[in-house]
């Protein structure tokens, strides 16, 4: 038996001269499984049919007594080509190589073969389903479910052995199931965001099984979201209020001239209804502000909403946002209002708006055209007072340039744009803050109030802060939630920080005789030593001043 890429042929046959008397065509039958009567057209005969053969006058010419029987010819193909569709299956099917025959063919092999790739095909594809974390189902035509793997029974709590073969809709409404669409429109869908149960968010990549333009099926592959839904919400119920409702922007309150600029801005805006972007690094205070805006503005009474783009999924984003509708017109209407409708007459803070796709940026940007929305899935046109308050980390005019963000919303949002400098460009805030934050986590902890040692605190303001703000108030709220005692010392801070000096004498070091390396390599030459080093003459110089080398 010979395999190639698409079936197996026999080669156990011997091929006989259209001339050859019968008698020998019945006497090679018995060493071989089948004999191939060349010519035009071609005989196959099986070894099962001797008693056949043997009716005939064995002198008469084997091809002359096959017509005469009405003997059914052969059909041809060949070796390595894709089987016709239509191949006459009544008799063995002989391939050939050119003219040269190569192996025979049988229905009954070849149903064999089917069978077995089947079943091979088959175990691959539930081994597969059942190895996905995610609910696959599969569907035949009719809607009967042929595929329910070990995942989709923990997420719809529904053994297989009470779906398996019955209509999808037994379990779950039409209009709930994606799959009944890909049925009817034949169109995959990708990353949707689908609830087909009131207790279960999901999204799904679906896709239609065609054969010859035919649609015989669809597979669903459903991810389940539904922890993060509620880990968003619980996140949102839990978020700390970072100033005072009364007089917010005196937690804002800097010595720092451009902080100082920005703080006056916002106070400003805080009683304009326009959207605003504050740009800075992550954990720089924009959150703080943006409270601050709310809190000290026209739009205090109303509720204070937050939405992070880096976080959430984005097939998800768009449903935060703007809610998600279904059954716009039936009485039992699932409805799930969206970030825009829980800050209504009051604010959303949108966090790393630099990580919203181009297509929610396009319908965000509509809405602060008109502040009105459809929610996803629904018909109805909502109307929103909410003012939008966006954070970035990274420039949002560079991300124009490169077509990285939606040109229309870059120009609603830069009408007025605040810049919070990082910490480490204003040291001088650093006492005052950790003096407030101390305050403020000993009465969470309900501890005393400690003294910090000038030691600790010169550490504190030595330290640059890659985390801005948000690195401080971690880092102090660590140190009051552990320490016990009336003085907070060096002992106390971060191990980064307190060898954070020596690491930086340890670099300067390195650097210095790095230079002088180059230097002794280029003869004193500063120009070839500053090529070799890789940085400007003038750098160069600085840093011989810098570190008093000759």
């Amino acid at each position: 038996m010979v395999k190639n890429t698409k079936y197996e042929w026999d080669q156990s046959f011997a091929v006989a001269d259209p001339h050859m008397a019968l008698a020998e065509v019945r006497e090679q039958l018995e060493e071989h499984r089948f004999v191939v009567v060349a010519g035009e057209p071609v005989f196959v005969i099986q070894s099962h049919e001797r008693q056949l053969i043997a009716l005939g006058d064995g002198a008469v010419p084997a091809a002359d007594w096959l017509a005469q029987a009405g003997w059914l010819p052969s059909a041809t193909v060949a070796a390595g080509a894709e089987l016709p569709s239509n191949l006459d299956w009544r008799r063995p099917v002989l391939v050939q190589e050119g003219q040269e025959p190569k192996g025979i063919l049988t229905a009954e092999h070849q149903i064999g073969q089917l069978m077995e790739e089947n079943r091979r095909t088959a175990a691959y594809f539930y081994t597969l389903a059942d190895t996905i974390n995610d609910s696959v189902t599969a569907v035949d035509e009719a809607g009967n479910v042929v595929c329910w793997n070990t995942a989709a029974e923990e997420t719809y709590k529904i053994a297989k052995e009470y779906i398996l073969g019955n209509k999808i809709g037994t379990h779950f409404s039409d209009e709930a199931v994606v799959l009944h669409r890909i049925l009817q429109e034949g169109r995959p869908v990708r990353g949707e965001y689908h609830r087909p149960n009131q207790d279960t968010h999901v999204l799904i990549n679906a896709s239609p099984i065609i054969i010859h333009n035919q649609i015989i099926g669809g597979v669903a592959v459903e991810h389940n979201i539904t922890n993060i839904i509620r880990l968003n919400e619980e996140l949102d119920s839990n978020a700390s209020l970072l100033v005072p409702e009364s007089n917010p922007f005196e937690a804002m309150a800097s010595s720092n001239p451009k902080l100082q600029e920005a703080i006056k801005i916002a106070q400003k805006v805080a009683y304009a209804d326009i959207p605003v972007h504050l740009a800075g690094e992550p954990g720089s205070g924009k959150e703080m502000l943006a409270q601050a805006i709310h809190y000290g503005g026209t739009k205090a009474d109303g509720a204070f909403v937050t939405v992070n783009c880096s976080v959430i999924p984005p097939a998800l984003l768009e449903i935060e946002l703007f809610g998600f509708q279904n059954d716009s017109f039936a009485a039992d209407a699932t409805v799930q209002p969206g970030r825009i409708e829980q800050a209504a007459n009051g604010t959303l803070f949108i966090e790393e708006i630099d990580k919203m796709p181009l297509s929610i940026q396009e319908k965000l940007s509509s809405y602060l055209a008109d502040h009105s929305f459809y929610r996803v899935g629904g018909s109805e046109k909502i109307t929103s007072a909410t003012r939008i308050i966006a954070a970035a980390s990274q420039s949002l005019e560079s991300l124009l340039r490169e077509g990285g963000f939606h040109e229309k919303l870059y120009y609603h949002l830069s009408v007025i744009t605040i810049e919070i400098p990082p910490l480490r460009a204003r040291k001088e805030d650093i006492v005052p803050l950790v003096k407030s934050c101390v305050r403020e986590f000993s009465a969470k902890y309900k501890k005393p109030v400690p003294d910090i040692h000038a030691e600790a605190m010169r550490q504190l303001v030595s330290y640059d802060w890659p985390g801005n703000v948000r690195e401080l108030r971690n880092t102090i709220e660590r140190m009051m939630l552990l320490h016990e005692g009336a003085l907070i010392t060096e002992k106390q801070l971060p191990e980064h920080m307190t060898h954070a000096e020596e690491q930086e004498t340890s670099g300067k070091q390195a650097e210095a005789l790095e230079i002088e390396e180059a230097l002794r390599k280029t003869y004193g030459n500063k120009s070839a030593a500053a090529s070799l080093l890789g940085i400007s003459r003038g750098t160069l110089y600085n840093k011989i001043k810098e570190y008093g080398l000759s």
